[in-house]
C-alpha cells in the first residue's frame, strides 16, 4: 500500500521580538477534547501529480478560509516529517492571519457512531498563534521536528 502525502504550510511572525507560529486544531468529536499533541500545520492530502507548494497553498486556503496572500514563492522548505500513517513535505512563510477570521472547510461523517445519522463537522475548528514553547507541546509530536527547521531556517536568514 502506498503511503500517503501530505503538504502543509507553517506561518510564522515576530522574528525581531520571539517567533510566534501558527497551529490549527482539527475539527470533528475525536479530536473535541484533547490540546497538547493534538494541533498541526494547515495541511492536506496531495492530490495525484499535484505539485507540493500548490497543494500547501489550497489546503492553508481550505483550513483558514482566508489565508494571507502567498505566492508560491514566498514558500521555503522545511523537509518532511513522518507521521503514523503519511509523510508530511512542510513549508514555511511569514506572514499575519487573524485567527477569529478562520472559516474551514469541512467534512461529513457518522455520528454518533452508528446512529445512521450524518452530521457535518469543520477539518479545523480552531487556529491559534503560540510562541515555540507552547507550539512545541501543542503540535503532533512528528511535526515538532518543522519547529526546530524553522528556527534553525529564520536564524541562518538573520
Amino acid at each position: 500500500m502506498a503511503i500517503k502525502r501530505s503538504a502543509g504550510i507553517l506561518l510564522y511572525r515576530g522574528a525581531e521580538n520571539g517567533l510566534e507560529v501558527l497551529l490549527v486544531h482539527p475539527g470533528g468529536p475525536f479530536w473535541s477534547r484533547k490540546d497538547l499533541g493534538a494541533w498541526s500545520i494547515p495541511k492536506g492530502e496531495i492530490d495525484e501529480g499535484e505539485e507540493t507548494r500548490a497543494c500547501a497553498l489550497r489546503e492553508l486556503r481550505e483550513e483558514l478560509g482566508s489565508p494571507p496572500p502567498l505566492e508560491p514563492e514566498d514558500l521555503f522548505e522545511l523537509g518532511s516529517v513522518r507521521q503514523k500513517s503519511k509523510v508530511v513535505e512542510a513549508w514555511a512563510a511569514e506572514a499575519e492571519f487573524d485567527p477569529t477570521s478562520l472559516s474551514s472547510n469541512t467534512f461529513s461523517m457518522e455520528w454518533p457512531p452508528r446512529s445512521g445519522q450524518e452530521r457535518e463537522f469543520p477539518e479545523v475548528d480552531r487556529a491559534e498563534w503560540f510562541d515555540l514553547e507552547t507550539a512545541r507541546r501543542k503540535i503532533l509530536a512528528a511535526q515538532a521536528e518543522l519547529i526546530d527547521r524553522l528556527l534553525g531556517q529564520v536564524e541562518t536568514a538573520s
